[in-house]
């Protein structure tokens, strides 16, 4: 962390945001000579941190330290993982360490004031990057984030994450996945990328869309579409047709599902379906996760197979 005395922050002084990072070298191309810049450091004004300087005394923000990161490693260093995708707006997956992709043999150099995380990578390539901002491309960066996780679950839930927040689409997150073949959980996450492609955003769907497939059940449709008696269209987590005509309706609650408003929409919404005609089976999704062959059990029952 930065010394006791450069926690001074002066508001007056303080430049905010990247635009308060420099290089030496773009200091010295704008005039300063490097006497001068030790000057500044020398007296607490400024902030040294390795081959950036920091143009103020308080502390540094987030984005200030990914800009001095940056300018540490270098132009052939991109942010990237959990890095990355806070930079392109995802949020509820914020990490503390700067994430930065580089190519594998690269050295890195790493200053007692960051918290620096190095991913390498031996397909360094612009063209999945935004070399403007040094910007990993959120599908690739959030590819690399899911391999982190020590288990499959959380890995899926920050992919579902980027598409349900809306910030690439399933297609792109497919291709990304197959163009990481050596990452961690590749085969759970080519699956779940699938079950997101075909409808399943929310990761209690991706559990049950893999619970059925586990179980050998038939493949169902997902994020269905049915129209009310008023002829709005109304969106159903996974939807079957028996052989006699019927059809078998599942709903996969969350917790959000438990704000009254929303169950007792979802009561009437279930109401609307058995008037219509159709089998409805509600299932938790911790159910899903920690009983599963209650969850089998009812659907092989109810699908009649």
């Amino acid at each position: 962390m930065l010394t006791s005395a450069a926690q001074r922050s002066l508001p007056d002084r303080r430049q905010h945001g990247a635009a308060a990072v420099s290089s030496v070298a773009a200091l010295l191309a704008a005039g300063w000579s490097h006497s001068s810049i030790r000057a500044q450091v020398d007296a607490r004004r400024w902030q040294r941190v390795g081959r950036a300087v920091i143009k103020h005394n308080g502390p540094p923000t987030p984005a200030e330290c990914r800009r001095a990161a940056l300018i540490v490693l270098g132009p052939r260093a991109v942010l990237t993982s959990f890095t990355a995708a806070q930079e392109w707006g995802l949020s509820g997956w914020e990490r503390e360490a700067i994430h930065v992709l580089v190519p594998r043999g690269a050295r890195v150099r790493r200053p007692a004031e960051l918290v620096i995380r190095v991913h390498y990578t031996d397909q360094w390539s612009p063209a999945p990057m935004v070399q403007r901002r040094g910007l990993h491309r959120l599908a690739p960066a959030v590819v690399i984030a899911a391999s982190s996780f020590a288990k499959p679950r959380p890995a899926c839930g920050i992919i579902a994450a980027t598409v349900q927040q809306r910030l690439i689409t399933p297609a792109e997150l497919v291709c990304a996945v197959e163009a990481a073949p050596r990452t961690r959980h590749r085969a759970v996450l080519l699956s779940a990328a699938h079950d997101i492609e075909q409808g399943a955003q929310a990761l209690s769907e991706i559990d049950f869309a893999q619970l059925c497939r586990r179980h050998g059940l038939p493949e169902p449709s997902r994020q269905a579409v049915r129209l009310d008696r008023h002829g709005r269209r109304r969106y159903v987590d996974a939807m079957w047709r028996r052989a006699d005509g019927r059809q078998v309706v599942v709903e996969v609650d969350g917790a959000l599902h438990l704000i009254p408003r929303r169950w007792w929409d979802d009561q009437l919404r279930q109401n609307e379906l058995v008037l219509a005609g159709d089998l409805v089976l509600r299932f938790p999704s911790v159910v899903v996760r920690c009983e599963p062959m209650v969850v089998v059990d009812q659907l092989r029952r109810a699908l009649q197979v």
